[in-house]
């Protein structure tokens, strides 16, 4: 970057909470080149991680503007473009990746043309699908009809009902649109002048589109690039599934529609809108209900009717059940089987027979226990107990073996069992990411290494034989070295396999991370190095599970301890917070700056620290001990330290 003076581009990046994503984009946008002159400006919206920390440490010529609270999308922005000094300005979402000619086509369209008012470019999602986003048409109310009604996803091709993502446009040709995408949208900084900054009305979406529709007013055309792609891992501030963001979504078009339409047009659009909310909404709902509920009650209920099928080979013998039995006994064993798999991790991914197997002998050792201590009356058969166990552990390996080869869902039984991995990268990544990859994961079929000279060749019949598209079906994860393959290579190589099955992350040079997205609605993943045992579902289970088992414990014998307490009052409020979900009995040592290191995983306020041996500690060891209890957390340890503290647990 040159001085203030020749400043041609200032480049404004609003953070909140996604440091790893933002060291990402930040690695790419200093990789750029064709263009001598620019700033980086981010705006933290009181992140809770490390971001500010990352930036000072990485980025030292990043100017940073740390906000006290978060102030939202627009006035953050606003805050930057204030302070910027370019005579054009890119608003950048975090959670991209920009080619390194991204840039340098911006500018050169605006200087093609003193009439573009604003720029927008093509973008990919994480697994290289073209977002139609990119490029948008006026919101007005008809075009919101065929969108909210799903009119615009019927028929795309058409000049009536597509005009809300332009879809009757190729993505591969320049285009002038209506709206512009916030995650990336270059700005002529005179135009600005006139059309004033962002509306800080919107709190998040919606305000694109409104500035978009400011500068087109103002005379201007806002072009659509199609010869620079980045990549914008969608949904990793919101789920767009949800219902939460249905509602953020579509109140920002009421307020766009309030802002820029006719009163009985806005009255109109306003109509369809909350329509639309209630259309979509439901939609949510169901979908999450067909995706996410209904198999797994549709599974709990077979395997509870195939207890029940049980009964009759005892039926053929003229044995019959006690009603106990029928009427809770037979729920009950399928409660205690069904929970301690649940608590075993055995319906996490990737799905481990050896679980299943655990986990069932568990409970059936507990069922049997139980069922020793019953009156006779109510002992029935420990055969059926045996083989209840038995169908239980076979339904379950047969409903995932159903959902992985006839749904392909990640939480299914691939009987093959282990990922396979090609890492593109020279020597020493490769070294570093495979044992990067060897700590993350626990099930690996293979890493293998595969090198691609930069640039690639846009011939395929002229490309490395070591790379190809024919052999990417032999592996589950493709992970491309940053430092080894420039951006433009990486999202080459994505959009070209857009079609295969293949999962695609993204290896940063001297990170301990790798980031990746396997679809538009769920977050951008990442791997940490060593950081992963607390992470795990199963132990975040296992923890809540051992909460509010210690605090049903602290009640019931509460009479007769609570004398021995200093602050009765603290251990009654610990109680609560723990049961509420609003602490946890063991927890991290806070910071002092009250940001939360991103290696850690996001849990409650602990009522004790991970520690009882180093209780005043300086903040370097308090970061080193959450560490370690993080990698090498278990259940014992938290009984044993709750054990240990036991006439402690009134700390505030």
């Amino acid at each position: 970057m040159n001085s203030e003076k020749n400043i041609a581009l200032s480049i404004i990046i609003v953070n909140y909470n996604v440091a790893y994503f933002l060291e990402q984009c930040l690695n790419s946008v200093f990789q750029s080149k064709g263009i001598h002159a620019f700033e980086v400006i981010v705006v933290d919206n009181r992140s809770s991680d490390n971001s500010v920390a990352m930036i000072r440490q990485k980025f030292p010529q990043v100017q940073l503007i740390i906000n006290q609270e978060n102030l939202g999308f627009s006035k953050a922005n606003n805050q930057g473009i204030e302070i910027s000094k370019g005579e054009f300005v890119v608003l950048l979402n975090p959670d991209t990746v920009v080619e390194e000619s991204s840039f340098e086509k911006t500018l050169a369209a605006f200087q093609s043309d003193a009439k573009i008012g604003g720029v927008g470019v093509r973008m990919v999602d994480g697994k290289g699908k073209f977002l139609p986003e990119s490029k948008r048409g006026l919101p007005t109310p008809w075009v919101a009809f065929y969108k909210v009604f799903g009119l615009a996803a019927l028929f795309p091709r058409s000049r009536r009902f597509g005009k809300y993502h332009l879809s009757y446009f190729s993505p591969n040709e320049n285009h002038d649109v209506d709206v512009l995408s916030g995650a990336y949208m270059g700005l002529r900084k005179s135009v600005l002048e006139q059309t004033g900054l962002l509306d800080e009305t919107f709190f998040m979406y919606g305000e694109d589109i409104d500035l978009s529709y400011r500068i087109q007013k103002a005379g201007f055309k806002n072009r659509y690039l199609s010869e620079t792609t980045i990549i914008h891992y969608k949904g990793e501030s919101t789920k767009k599934s949800s219902v939460n963001y249905v509602l953020v979504f579509y109140k920002a078009m009421i307020i766009f529609a309030r802002k820029h339409f006719s009163n009985n047009h806005a009255f109109f659009f306003s109509f369809l809108i909350y329509a639309g909310i209630v259309v979509r909404a439901a939609a949510a709902l169901v979908r999450r209900f067909a995706v996410i509920v209904l198999p797994t009650l549709t599974s709990s209920l077979i395997s509870l009717a195939g207890l029940y099928a049980l009964i009759y080979p005892w039926q053929l013998n003229d044995i019959s059940f006690p009603k106990s039995a029928l009427y809770w006994m037979i729920p009950l064993y399928w409660v205690i089987w069904a929970s301690s798999n649940l608590l075993g991790g055995t319906y996490d991914p990737p799905f481990k027979p050896i679980k299943v197997i655990k986990s069932t002998f568990f409970a059936t050792f507990v069922i049997l226990v139980i069922y020793a201590l019953l009156p006779k009356t109510l002992q029935f058969s420990r055969l059926y107990i045996v083989f209840g166990s038995l169908w239980f552990m076979l339904w379950i390996l047969t409903d995932r073996f159903l959902r992985y080869w006839l749904l392909r869902e990640s939480n299914g039984w691939n009987p093959r069992g282990k990922t396979r991995f090609l890492i593109v990268a020279d020597k020493e990544e490769f070294t570093r990411i495979k044992t990067m990859i060897l700590q993350q994961w626990s099930e690996v079929e293979y890493v293998h290494g595969a090198h691609l000279k930069e640039p690639y060749l846009e011939s395929k019949s002229q490309g490395n034989t070591m790379i190809d598209e024919g052999n990417f079906g032999n592996y589950d994860e493709i992970i491309f070295s940053a430092k080894d393959l420039s951006a433009r290579t990486i999202i080459h190589w994505m959009t070209s396999l857009v079609r295969t099955n293949v999962d695609f992350k993204i290896a940063q040079p001297e990170t301990d991370f790798i980031i990746g997205s396997n679809s538009i609605e769920k977050p951008g993943e990442y791997y940490k190095i060593n950081i992963n045992n607390l992470s795990r579902p199963e132990n975040l289970r296992s923890k809540r599970f051992l909460d509010i088992i210690t605090c049903l414990l602290l009640l019931m014998s509460s009479w007769a301890i609570v004398w021995f307490y200093r602050s009765k009052k603290g251990l009654f409020r610990n109680i609560y917070q723990v049961l509420a979900s609003q602490k946890t009995w063991v927890g991290f040592f806070p910071s002092a700056s009250q940001y939360t290191d991103p290696l850690l995983p996001r849990i409650k306020t602990g009522v004790l620290p991970p520690s009882i041996k180093h209780p005043e500690v300086s903040d370097e060891l308090k970061d080193k001990l959450n560490l370690i209890y993080a990698r090498d957390y278990s259940v014992s340890y938290d009984i044993k330290l709750i054990l240990a503290s036991l006439f402690h647990l009134d700390r505030s």
